[in-house]
């Protein structure tokens, strides 16, 4: 089993002695209610409990409000590989609004999780101010990992304030030393210049993971790898207060920033692919123990506790669904299935076209499903010990933060782009992927584009086929200004699938499974016309696969109200505003 970060200490009163920004009314604003009587000087006067303090903050990215299930599962989504809750009610004012770009100030699933980021980051402030003044300070290993541990978290939740809303207020400092609370919002690049810095600080506090006991903390390598995404952030588009996309300023510099910090873990050697993409979320994700390569650089811990505030739903709300107990939330779009080819090891753990029927713990029988509703699979259910059980929702199942494919595909993107085309070690970084996902054939990978442009999307297919339900997706086509473009393109081949359009026209009208099977067993191929007709064989049932139910189930919700320079960001909770009158909405809203 994976040492647990939490298993000890996640649901002790980790802080002993936080504020948190109070952002539900004035007065919660203005009033601080310790949660325990402790003061800062018992808290950071041993090693022991300023690491309890520091759990604390990790603690924040834990459950419902967090990557348990709405900043993972809730907000990344519509794109152009995957969609979240359709169906009725629509709208809903909660999460179908959310993922169909229909969301206001007043929908109920932004306020908890805006306030849950601040409450980290007032943690995080707290260790971040009192760590390095604790005696011993200076000659401790132990409290300065702990010291860039905080510092790392704090751009956390900052990275998600900002990928999701933009500009927003921002403090550095604890509550208690502030002498405003009431602030208006900071410029994002600012924040984002703040945070490149606190984390170039962490790099050199924090250790690489062969230096440590294996556990679920924050090592080198993810405070590297997280500074390369922030400055890709810092130098991608952005929508701006003007409501317009722009580039963030200077942006050759961050992609500098980003290569390097990439090139530092690769050269590190600290950190490998594992053989087989399967593994990386079969055996070691939903299995839930330490992927042995150092491929899953960091994730999220969840406590198990199975509770809200500090387990997860992954497997719950995403995935095929286990004896109809589930939610099944997420849907893979038909054009994410056709971006695989057939020999893409990738396809079928990403997608999970069926649903499990069980005895218990032992599988039954895998029931397919259509095209159409799809559901995905990194996280299925089925391969979570204890994931066929019917009733609980929470199975302890950790988010992945970081994986190594990603810093591999930071650094080729960043090469392109400082050089205006590929260098050979670029390409080698973007062939390393490849070729994992071709189970090593390298006949299979295709010839690799020589030129800027080729690249460049090149590199957007394989973050689409290696990243694409891992909660990355939006967020890098918002950097490279092509959401807009993306989830048109994505209408208009759906569109075109459902009407059986050229080149939609030579795939399968249905697909046929095996009855009673364990194993999910196809007859005929997903890539051509079928041969079998319209009739099932014997022992096998029928589904639809390419029909133009596509367009009567998806395109009905599937990013229905999206708007170009409003729908980039989400808007600010209408609680914030009511409780800090320096505090205004933006970006359209």
């Amino acid at each position: 089993m994976k040492v647990s970060l939490f298993n000890k200490l996640l649901f002790i009163p980790a802080l002993l002695l936080v504020t948190t920004l109070g952002f539900n009314s004035c007065k919660k604003y203005l009033e601080v209610e310790p949660v325990s009587s402790f003061g800062e000087d018992y808290v950071f006067g041993s090693v022991t409990n300023a690491k309890t303090a520091l759990m604390g903050v990790y603690a924040s990215l834990t459950g419902d409000q967090g990557y348990g299930i709405r900043v993972s599962m809730y907000y990344p989504y519509d794109n152009d590989l995957m969609m979240g809750q359709g169906g009725t009610p629509y709208p809903d004012n909660e999460r179908r609004d959310i993922a169909h770009f229909n969301v206001n100030a007043n929908n109920t699933q932004l306020a908890a999780p805006f306030n849950q980021l601040y409450a980290g980051i007032e943690k995080a402030n707290i260790c971040i101010y009192n760590i390095p003044k604790m005696n011993g300070y200076a000659n401790s290993t132990e409290l300065k990992r702990m010291h860039g541990e905080a510092l790392t978290l704090r751009a956390v939740f900052y990275q998600e304030l900002i990928r999701n809303w933009g500009d927003v207020p921002a403090q550095f400092l604890p509550s208690s030393v502030e002498t405003d609370l009431f602030k208006a919002k900071m410029d994002r690049d600012t924040i984002y210049e703040q945070l490149l810095e606190d984390l170039g600080l962490a790099a050199t506090l924090v250790p690489w993971r062969t230096q440590v006991n294996t556990d679920e903390r924050i090592t080198q390598g993810a405070v590297r790898g997280l500074r390369a995404r922030i400055a890709l952030y810092r130098g991608g588009y952005s929508l701006r207060r003007s409501k317009q996309m722009q580039r963030g300023s200077n942006h050759q510099i961050y992609y500098k920033i980003a290569r390097d910090e990439c090139a530092a873990i690769m050269q590190s050697n600290q950190h490998n692919l594992n053989p087989s993409y399967q593994s990386v979320f079969k055996d070691y994700v939903a299995g839930k123990q330490i992927e042995p390569n150092g491929e899953v650089i960091w994730e999220v811990a969840m406590g198990g506790g199975t509770s809200a505030l500090g387990d997860s739903k992954l497997g719950y709300y995403c995935g095929p669904r286990a004896n109809n107990n589930g939610n099944s939330a997420l849907s893979i779009l038909p054009n994410y299935f056709y971006l695989f080819d057939s020999t893409d090891t990738r396809r079928d753990v990403v997608c999970a076209p069926y649903f499990v029927e069980a005895n218990g713990t032992t599988i039954t029988a895998r029931t397919g499903r259509g095209l159409d509703i799809m559901n995905d699979g990194l996280f299925r259910r089925d391969w979570i010990p204890g994931g066929l059980t019917i009733g609980p929702q929470y199975f302890g199942v950790n988010w992945p933060i970081l994986r190594y494919s990603d810093v591999l595909l930071m650094f080729a993107e960043a090469e392109n782009e400082i050089n205006n085309g590929p260098t050979a070690e670029g390409k080698a970084a973007f062939e390393k992927v490849r070729l994992r996902a071709y189970g090593g054939n390298a006949s299979l990978i295709g010839t690799t584009p020589s030129d800027y442009a080729g690249f460049f999307n090149a590199i957007v297919k394989e973050r689409a086929l290696e990243l694409g339900a891992e909660g990355i997706r939006k967020y890098d086509l918002i950097r490279w200004n092509l959401m807009a473009t993306k989830i048109a393109e994505t209408k208009a081949t759906l569109l075109a699938m459902s009407n059986r359009q050229a080149p939609y026209d030579n795939l399968p009208d249905y697909m046929f499974y095996l009855n009673n099977s364990p194993t999910l067993t196809w007859a005929g191929s997903f890539y051509k016309p079928n041969a079998i007709g319209s009739t099932a064989p014997p022992n096998y049932t029928r589904v639809n696969w390419v029909r133009n139910n596509i367009a009567s189930t998806i395109l009905t919700y599937y990013a229905i109200s999206f708007t170009p320079n409003k729908n980039e960001l989400l808007p600010i909770p209408q609680a914030s505003l009511d409780a800090n009158p320096k505090l205004t909405q933006d970006y359209g809203y």
